[in-house]
């Protein structure tokens, strides 16, 4: 795919994957970029996961037209962008690879080698000449590893990002951008926001007319969408007005407080209400609605004496991702001794700037009428 009259994609879309990183449910794929940039040198930008070497290296053949490459720049170790490293460094033996320092042991541990005799160490601000253009290289440690650099093009005023604006879906994926990006963002990159707001300062200080991230499309004219978003995020800031209430249950009263929870919000023109059955839902798409929502109800059941499992799971990825600046309400279930409120609040302590609803909802195995009660004072107060 051609970006500029220089500058092409030469990466691929993975079509088998159902799972990225093991754990994320990708039913539209998932496209590892690589990028060529064709000058008086040539530079390839990062490659693709080691099982797509072959389709990418004849990708990158045509687009080289003949011409070899000059450099490989290792912006991300991670093995769906280094796993054909090695298949390159063979096909080119005269290229030198390019990455930050601390990327070099990263190459030993993966492929038994660092290319010490054939390669380039670059760090903050250092540049790199392909004849009529020059690269600047920016560090972005813990965007989402410590070795990731990121490669800027004045002449072009791109961009090469990294993981950083990236989003699953293959390329051929007719899929928004948001919704796939905050999954992908608050999923892998969620737990480094100061460290993405870094990098965003760094980037205001750049003229920047194109994005290109080592997943999804090519980001490209008004950006200011993309960068507000990030800035957003990575800020743990509210995207959106509205509650989400996330709930377990075992024989399904929870699941009916949660639902007129839901009712008695909409009846008080709430803008969203979400629901998520956490035994049940993508855990990623309740995440990122967590994180994407001002409001968040938990809903669970006491079980062993504590918290039901799917809701310690959920808990627990969002305080490994710095939950915060939210407000939370709690809804529990207990048949004999109700302790599941305890349980949910005592996982977020420590949590920035969380506030805690005054009323907590308690249920004593079913829904009765002061049930019902709690639920409409909850709702009152997540209104006000």
């Amino acid at each position: 795919m051609q970006i500029t009259s220089t500058i092409h994609n030469i990466g691929v879309n993975d079509r088998a994957v159902d799972l990225f990183e093991g754990q994320y449910r990708v039913p539209n794929g998932m496209a590892y970029n690589s990028y060529l940039i064709l000058d008086e040198k040539v530079a390839v930008l990062d490659t693709v996961e080691q099982n797509f070497a072959g389709p990418w290296l004849e990708n990158l053949a045509a687009a080289l037209g003949g011409k070899t490459p000059d450099y490989l720049i290792v912006q991300h170790m991670e093995p769906d962008h280094s796993g054909s490293i090695q298949a390159f460094m063979s096909t080119y033996p005269q290229a030198v690879l390019v990455a930050s320092a601390k990327a070099f042991p990263m190459l030993a541990n993966f492929f038994g080698e660092d290319f010490a005799h054939r390669r380039q160490a670059v760090g903050e601000g250092d540049r790199l000449s392909l004849g009529g253009r020059e690269l600047t290289f920016i560090t972005a440690p813990m965007v989402h590893w410590p070795e990731v650099i990121m490669t800027y093009s004045p002449a072009d005023r791109v961009l090469f990002s990294a993981d950083a604006f990236g989003k699953f879906g293959a390329l051929d994926a007719d899929e928004e951008w948001d919704c796939e990006a905050r999954r992908y963002y608050f999923g892998i990159v969620g737990k480094y926001g100061p460290q993405v707001q870094a990098v965003l300062k760094k980037a205001a200080a750049l003229d920047i007319g194109t994005l290109c991230p080592l997943h999804g499309p090519t980001l490209t004219g008004d950006l200011s969408h993309y960068l507000s978003l990030y800035d957003c995020w990575s800020s743990y800031g509210v995207e959106s007005e509205g509650v989400v209430i996330a709930f377990t249950s075992v024989y399904g009263h929870t699941r009916i407080a949660a639902q007129l929870l839901a009712q008695e919000l909409e009846k008080r023109g709430c803008p969203k209400v979400v629901l998520h059955d956490l035994a049940r839902t993508d855990l990623a798409e309740a995440v990122e609605d967590a994180f994407r929502y001002g409001k968040l109800v938990l809903a669970t059941t006491t079980y062993n004496a504590d918290i039901f499992p799917f809701m310690r799971e959920f808990i627990q990825h969002l305080k490994e991702r710095n939950f915060q600046n939210r407000t939370v309400g709690l809804v529990e279930n207990g048949s004999w001794a109700p302790m599941a409120a305890k349980g949910m609040r005592s996982l977020l302590e420590g949590g920035k700037n969380l506030r805690f609803t005054e009323t907590t909802v308690r249920l004593l195995s079913a829904v009765n009428e002061e049930t019902r009660r709690q639920l409409a004072a909850l709702a009152e107060e997540l209104m006000q």
